[in-house]
């Protein structure tokens, strides 16, 4: 499939087609991942599994860094 980019405000966009959301199981307020390769871009929609996992993951990583911090904050 080819697409145009079309002007949205300041910016250009990508009308993904309805056929292509239903197939990715995408809805209008899901968020989407897009990486590149420097050549082409991916879109593709965030797991919720690996959303909850990186959430766990930051928070632990803020929790060991920071505790002294918020044990006088919990005083």
């Amino acid at each position: 499939m080819i697409k145009n980019l079309v002007k949205h405000g300041n910016s250009w966009a990508i009308v993904i087609d309805r056929p292509i959301l239903d197939l990715l199981k995408i809805a209008p307020e899901s968020q989407i991942e897009l990486t590149t390769d420097g050549k082409s871009i991916r879109i593709a929609p965030v797991d919720a599994d690996d959303k909850k996992s990186s959430i766990r993951s930051a928070r632990a990583k803020i929790n060991s860094k920071h505790s002294q911090a918020f044990k006088k904050l919990a005083e």
